[in-house]
């Protein structure tokens, strides 16, 4: 192997914006996440939605003539009669 020219490999410090802290080896110093396994919705089994630019609500108003109707009152239900 050629010598000096692979990048320093050292210990960092990565912060999520949940707060969690992990440090690791890396070549880069100190990163900063926006999600990372303590607060992923895959690892925590919660929604969340991160909206950026209202596009949550964008589709929710293009898609909602396609939901279906929910009835604003239930059914009656028919009575057996008695003969």
């Amino acid at each position: 192997m050629k010598q000096a020219i692979h990048p320093k490999y050292e210990l960092t410090t990565i912060r999520c914006a949940c707060g969690a802290e992990y440090t690791v080896r890396s070549t880069k110093p100190n990163q900063r996440l926006e999600i990372c396994a303590a607060c992923h919705p895959f690892f925590t089994g919660k929604q969340k939605l991160v909206d950026t630019a209202g596009r949550v609500e964008k589709f929710n108003r293009r898609y909602a003539k396609f939901a279906p109707k929910v009835a604003a009152e239930p059914q009656a239900q028919a009575e057996p009669t008695a003969e």
